[in-house]
């Protein structure tokens, strides 16, 4: 069976990025009706919080992605100090007692030499009585992963074929001197653990994975997982997102009025040549090939997003906002008024434009003269969408205005606003008397 993960770090809140990572891996789970496993990569005290455990799973549920199991890496310590044994034993895993000082001092001087800064693998010709003269003397060893000869091959379900030469990277160090564990081990003994066979992640992951197809190989003699690598997210000026672009996190997104809806949709396919669409998770999933993305950084587009999100709202139904608009709005108003959103956050204003006060607005002589035949011909209520055609016909022969010189000053009169909603389904909502306040005050 197919069996993928999302791993995120609750280091921060989530990004577009981690966004679609998530969604790519539930959409490939769900389209081959695979397993789809939640784990924390949870081993960061310094930088973890509850706060951010809790948003992410806040998040993913708000974007209804839903997983199979869970696992937290901060449970697991005992195994991947097993493991840590196992390799020692096996020689590939070795003690170093180089702090940082040091090592930068040697990755400066290989810069300097035009050489790629690969560790050299001092800490391999140290005797035993070295070894344990440095640990008498205080110094507490980080443990490298000796990598094996050659390089390391895979077929990219993405980017194609992949191949990266262990000689251009230093051996990674898997056990920090406190004896905690870092990703890069934690990471593939977990994924040998719950059986992933398909890794999807960003293209940054590419050396790592050659690093981690090695060190699966050294624990264990399961078939190595498949590897899809999407190429990273640009901003509109071509940069790679940050966690810390805080205008494309989740929460900021949702804040703003972003329907997750709109997010799914749209990070689905982004890196496809296929166009956005007001698709469901149901839909997308069915649709899903992980072949349709492409090799090139997709670039984010607040504007298409927002296009995407004008669309999703304007066929949602009152049941699926109800909950989510200003206390006391009807059925009718969110007919009348989703037309006109970009965000459901703008309802707001139009609830209060319909409901409560606006400011006068300045017309000119012409308009109140618009408007003064428009109070004249105001017709009794009760009133309908079929109320204002009629209505504005009798203005326009009271007043001799049309087009523009016609519409706008009553628009204006009785919304404060140039443009919006169609004013044949607002009239009803705002009522004779709200209407006949606003335009006498207008009158000359």
């Amino acid at each position: 069976m197919v069996k993928v993960r999302f791993a995120p770090s609750p280091t921060g809140y989530l990004h577009v990025g981690n966004a679609r990572a998530a969604l790519v891996n539930f959409l490939f789970a769900r389209s081959q009706g695979g397993h789809f496993l939640l784990r924390l990569d949870d081993t960061d005290s310094e930088r973890g919080r509850p706060e951010y455990e809790q948003g992410i799973y806040d998040d993913l549920h708000w974007l209804g992605l839903t997983w199979d199991s869970t696992d937290k890496q901060s449970l697991r310590s005992a195994r991947y100090m097993d493991v840590a044994e196992t390799l020692k034993t096996a020689g590939r895993l070795y003690p170093c007692f180089e702090n940082e000082d040091e090592l930068a001092a040697k990755r400066a001087a290989l810069i300097k030499r035009k050489l790629p800064p690969v560790y050299d693998r001092a800490a391999l010709s140290l005797t035993p009585a070295q070894r344990a003269a440095a640990e008498a003397a205080g110094k507490r060893p980080h443990w490298r992963f000796k990598l094996s000869d050659g390089a390391a091959s895979w077929q990219d379900l993405v980017l194609g074929g992949r191949t990266v030469k262990f000689a251009t990277v230093s051996d990674p160090v898997l056990i920090r001197a406190d004896d905690t564990p870092l990703y890069t081990f934690t990471s593939v003994v977990d994924d040998v653990d719950h059986e992933i066979t398909h890794i999807i992640r960003g293209e940054d992951h590419v050396t790592n994975t050659a690093v981690q197809i090695d060190l699966f190989q050294a624990i264990t003699h399961a078939p190595l997982p498949r590897f899809a690598h999407l190429p990273l997210i640009s901003d509109g000026d071509g940069g790679k997102l940050s966690k810390r672009l805080g205008s494309v996190s989740l929460r900021a997104m949702r804040k703003d009025g972003i329907e997750a809806a709109t997010i799914t949709a749209y990070l689905a396919r982004l890196g496809t040549n296929k166009d956005p669409a007001p698709l469901s998770l149901d839909e997308l999933a069915a649709a899903f090939n992980i072949n349709d993305f492409g090799r090139s950084s997709p670039r984010f587009d607040p504007k298409q997003l927002l296009a995407l999100n004008r669309k999703i709202l304007h066929g949602m139904e009152f049941a699926q906002v109800r909950d989510r608009l200003p206390e006391g709005a009807t059925e009718a108003f969110w007919l009348a008024v989703r037309g006109n959103l970009d965000m459901l956050t703008e309802a707001r204003q139009w609830w209060d434009i319909v409901n409560g006060d606006i400011a006068p607005p300045d017309v000119t002589p012409e308009e109140a003269a618009v408007i003064a035949a428009a109070l004249k011909t105001l017709p009794p209520e009760p009133w309908d969408h079929a109320t204002w055609k009629p209505w504005v016909a009798e203005t326009a022969a009271a007043s001799g205005a049309k087009g523009r010189a016609l519409y706008h000053p009553l628009r204006l009169a009785l919304t404060g606003e140039e443009q919006g909603p169609e004013m044949a389904v607002l009239l009803p909502l705002l009522g004779r008397n709200r209407v006949t306040e606003r335009l006498s005050r207008l009158v000359v």
